[in-house]
């Protein structure tokens, strides 16, 4: 085996892709990551009763990441929590 097919056997080198969430920068190792996977990135993880959103570009609604949801990763993405339940008060 040579030393390039063992770097991809372990995730390909050191491609990684920015990405921000609540607008603290982070690096996916994957092009495709599950919306538990990206919950998982800050330390400590997104809480249970916070949604995480990703933000889509001018009037387009923004999209709620569920978390057994796959997302297909791109530089630049921007995603935020907000609560889950919001109380009316």
């Amino acid at each position: 085996m040579s030393p390039n097919d063992d770097d991809s056997a372990h995730g390909g080198g050191s491609h990684h892709i920015p990405i921000t969430i609540d607008k603290k920068p982070y690096k996916a190792v994957k092009e495709e990551m599950t919306g538990a996977e990206l919950r998982s990135l800050p330390d400590p993880d997104v809480p249970v009763d916070r949604d995480l959103w990703l933000e889509m570009p001018g009037n387009q609604d923004d999209e709620l990441v569920i978390p057994d949801n796959a997302i297909h990763l791109k530089s630049g993405m921007c995603f935020y929590t907000a609560p889950s339940t919001i109380n009316p008060g």
